[in-house]
């Protein structure tokens, strides 16, 4: 990269992060959240405009999209993230060690998932301007409830995006990481009907819905069924007292697939599996199924991912393609044709009250943007 490089504020980039994670946003009550990077956005001198997400998927916010003009010298790039936190999120608060290490008090996540990248974003744009190396124009998507499956996202208007490659900032890994390709995530959904009876006086009379269900289960290879392909069983409920034969069982689950039509594939036979037994028990079942996302791969040699290796490599990052086994926003954008890369954004042990993201790690994630921005 022979640009000159953004010098990152880093004093305010940590103020800007702590402020941020301040903010409770759980999935579908983004609506501080939105209103708050809707002020800073504008302070930088982006358009921004909210959709409507919230009322179609029933939250209170909608997704962000921004632009900024920074020049013709280079085409323009999308960079997105999530303003949405997975539960316990209420209360957030950013505690700052002395080695440089940012958790939270341990009651609650700390939201560097996805906070980190949208202060990095921020900052890089931020000190691009100060510094007047901005050659480009710059698009931003501050999506709702991605953690709830990239819902928010699904509902977007992609064709409002000029830009033709996406950065995704919204993995726990290495800086220098590239994540290329993200699964196929189907849900599904069994409903097997029975008949009550008796369970001491006439058990012979009634069909055990429990009991199909079990046997369903146990027909089943549950965990990793073969490479890049894992079925769960994730959730079972039925019966009403211990004197019943139950006439009622539901089972939830997922299947995820680095292929798309493997994926398919499994869900078919997991149908048959459940219709074959309900049959031989004399049980209805209604079986149901939704495709939360589906699988992209991203050729390792695409533009978008040697820009983000070229900026790593000058900033003495070791490079490194990967696939990951959970969704992200990008899975929905290269649905509309945008390629795109999820990169590392500086968040350890999501999903959990251990959450912790340090520093140093923030400002080389701001520095990795700056230089994006600018490559």
């Amino acid at each position: 990269m022979e640009e000159e490089r953004a010098t990152i504020n880093r004093e305010r980039l940590v103020n800007s992060f702590r402020e941020l994670v301040a903010i409770d946003s759980p999935s579908l009550k983004e609506r501080n959240m939105a209103d708050e990077l809707t002020r800073r956005l504008l302070a930088l001198g982006f358009s921004v405009r909210e959709d409507n997400a919230g009322s179609r998927i029933g939250g209170n916010s909608g997704n962000l999209f921004a632009t900024l003009r920074g020049g013709d010298a280079l085409p323009p790039l999308l960079f997105c993230a999530h303003m949405d936190t997975v539960q316990p999120a209420r209360s957030k608060r950013a505690i700052l060690e002395n080695d440089g290490t940012i958790h939270s008090a341990g009651d609650t996540v700390l939201g560097a998932d996805d906070v980190s990248a949208i202060s990095a974003i921020l900052e890089a744009v931020q000190s691009l301007q100060e510094q007047r190396l901005l050659k480009r124009d710059i698009e931003v998507l501050f999506s709702v409830s991605e953690e709830t499956y990239g819902t928010g996202a699904a509902v977007f208007d992609c064709s409002v995006i000029r830009s033709k490659e996406a950065y995704v900032p919204d993995y726990d890994g290495a800086h220098g990481q590239a994540v290329v390709s993200a699964p196929t995530i189907l849900a599904f959904r069994a409903e097997i009907t029975g008949k009550a009876s008796h369970a001491g006086f006439a058990p012979e009379r009634g069909v055990n819905a429990i009991s199909a269900a079990a046997r369903a289960v146990n027909r089943l290879k549950l965990g990793r069924v073969s490479p890049g392909l894992t079925r769960n069983i994730g959730t079972i409920h039925g019966g009403l007292l211990t004197n019943i034969v139950p006439d009622a069982c539901v089972m939830e689950g997922e299947i995820r697939g680095e292929k798309h039509e493997k994926a398919l594939r499994l869900l078919q036979q997991t149908q048959k599996a459940f219709q074959s037994v309900c049959d031989a028990f004399g049980a209805g079942l209604a079986f149901s199924s939704k495709c939360l996302v589906q699988a992209y791969h991203t050729p390792a040699d695409a533009a978008v991912v040697s820009r983000y290796f070229r900026v790593c490599k000058a900033y003495g990052h070791k490079t490194e393609a990967v696939s990951t086994f959970g969704g992200s926003d990008n899975n929905i954008l290269a649905q509309r044709g945008i390629s795109g890369i999820v990169l590392p954004s500086a968040m350890h042990a999501c999903h959990s009250g251990a959450e912790y993201t340090t520093v140093e790690e923030l400002c080389r994630l701001a520095e990795l943007l700056a230089g994006l921005m600018q490559t």
